[in-house]
C-alpha cells in the first residue's frame, strides 16, 4: 500500500474527541458524540453534541457545582427565581429548552450556566441585588451562555484535551463521557473570556428588555460589583474587575442608547418581598481550600504514570494529562475570612452542605400571572 492510500485509510479511521478528568456519573449516559472527520483531506473537526447529549453533559456539570456550593434548600426562592428565569427563556432562541434554575447556599457572589438548561446563582448574588430587574439581568446573561453553546466551545478549543481514536461512542466508553464533563465543569468554574462576556451581555440586554425588565439591570448589578471589587487586588468571581468590567459597562451603556430603549420594569417592591438575604462583605467572606486531586473525591491522591509517547493515543494514557492545578468544584477545609491577596474570594466561598435539588412546580397559571402582576411581556 502507497503512502498516500495509507494516509487516506488512517485519515478516514481517525475521529476527534475531547474528554476532561473523571466525574460524578448519576445521569444516564446517552448514546453518539460521534464526531465527523473528513474521509479524503483528513482533517479532524470538533465534536459536535446533540441536545440531548448537552443536556446529559450539563447535569452531571450542575452536579459538580452543586456538591460544591450546596443548594439553597427553600422551595419559595427557588420558585421565585424559577418564575424570572422562566419568563426571560421564552424570549431567546432555545424556547423548546427544559430550564433549571438553581439557588447556591454561599455567600460568594457569582452565577454558573451549564449546556442544556443549567443556571445557578447564588445566595450571595441575590443579596446583593435591589430589583427583579437585576435578577434578570444577570440570569439573562446566564441563559445566553448556554444558548451560545460558550461551554461547549471551550472544550472544543482545548486543544490540550484533543486525541484521536476509533471509537467515540459515550455509553461504549464511559472514560470519555467523565472527561468531557469534567473540561466542561472547568470552563464553567473557571468563568469564560472577554469575548464569551460580551457576547452574552450582548444577548442578556435585549432579552430582558423584551421581557419587560428595564435593560439597565445587568449594568446596575455590575456596577454594585465594581463597588464592592474596589478594593480588591484580584479579580473576584464570574463577575469580571477593572478594566475588564469598565468595558463591559460602557458597552451596555452604548447599546442602550443605541437601541433607544426606555426604562422598563424594575420591580423592586416585588423582590425585596421574596429575597431577605443580606450581602456579606468581600472581607467577611469565609474561604476553602481547594483539593487537587478532583471534584467531590474523599480518596487519597493517586499518582498517575506518565504519558508514554508510543500511547499518544491511548485514553488511558491521559487519564489525568488535563488535571493538574485545575479548578476543582470539591473543596477541602474552611480557611478564614477572604480578603487575602492572591485569593479569589467569590469562587472560593464556603458553601452549603447539602448539594440535592429543590423541587418545584410551576404551572402556566402561574407564570401567566407573575407576568400580568409584573407588567411584563408574555
Amino acid at each position: 500500500m502507497g503512502s498516500t492510500v495509507r494516509s487516506i485509510v488512517l485519515a478516514v479511521q481517525t475521529l476527534v474527541i475531547l474528554f476532561a478528568e473523571p466525574g460524578i456519573a448519576q445521569f444516564p449516559i446517552p448514546r453518539g458524540l460521534n464526531d465527523k472527520v473528513g474521509a479524503v483531506t483528513g482533517k479532524m473537526r470538533d465534536v459536535e453534541l446533540t441536545q440531548a447529549e448537552e443536556v446529559a453533559l450539563g447535569q452531571e456539570i450542575s452536579a459538580r457545582v452543586r456538591a460544591r456550593y450546596g443548594v439553597v434548600q427553600d422551595p419559595e426562592i427557588h420558585k421565585y427565581v424559577s418564575l424570572v428565569g422562566s419568563v426571560l427563556a421564552r424570549k431567546t432562541p432555545q424556547t423548546g429548552t427544559a430550564w433549571h434554575f438553581i439557588v447556591l447556599d454561599t455567600d460568594g457572589v457569582n452565577a454558573f450556566a451549564a449546556p442544556g438548561g443549567f443556571v445557578h446563582i447564588t445566595r450571595g448574588s441575590l443579596a446583593l441585588m435591589k430589583s427583579e430587574a437585576e435578577l434578570a439581568g444577570v440570569l439573562s446573561h446566564e441563559l445566553a451562555h448556554v444558548t451560545l453553546k460558550h461551554t461547549v466551545r471551550a472544550i472544543q478549543k482545548n486543544k490540550l484535551v484533543q486525541m484521536g481514536v476509533k471509537d467515540t461512542n459515550v455509553k461504549s466508553n464511559p472514560e470519555v463521557f467523565k472527561r468531557l464533563v469534567d473540561e466542561g465543569t472547568r470552563a464553567v468554574m473557571s468563568g469564560f473570556g472577554r469575548a464569551e462576556e460580551l457576547e452574552a451581555d450582548g444577548e442578556a440586554i435585549p432579552t430582558a428588555e423584551k421581557t419587560g425588565y428595564s435593560p439597565s439591570g445587568l449594568k446596575t448589578f455590575l456596577t454594585t460589583i465594581k463597588l464592592r471589587n474596589g478594593n480588591s487586588n484580584e479579580r473576584q468571581g464570574l463577575f469580571l474587575s477593572h478594566p475588564e468590567l469598565d468595558e463591559r459597562l460602557q458597552k451596555i451603556e452604548a447599546r442602550i442608547e443605541l437601541e433607544k430603549w426606555t426604562a422598563r420594569e424594575l420591580l423592586d417592591d416585588r423582590f425585596s418581598l421574596n429575597v431577605k438575604y443580606s450581602a456579606v462583605a468581600l472581607t467577611e467572606i469565609a474561604t476553602v481550600e481547594a483539593r487537587a486531586e478532583g471534584p467531590a473525591s474523599s480518596k487519597p491522591e493517586k499518582k498517575e504514570e506518565p504519558v508514554k509517547k508510543k500511547s499518544r493515543f491511548s485514553l488511558g494514557g491521559l487519564t489525568n494529562a488535563v488535571s493538574g492545578g485545575s479548578p476543582t468544584p470539591q473543596s477541602a477545609a474552611v480557611t478564614g475570612s477572604g480578603g487575602s491577596r492572591g485569593v479569589d474570594v467569590e469562587r472560593s466561598a464556603k458553601g452549603g452542605s447539602n448539594p440535592n435539588p429543590v423541587a418545584i412546580t410551576l404551572t402556566e397559571s402561574d407564570i401567566t400571572g407573575f407576568v400580568s402582576e409584573g407588567n411584563l411581556r408574555p
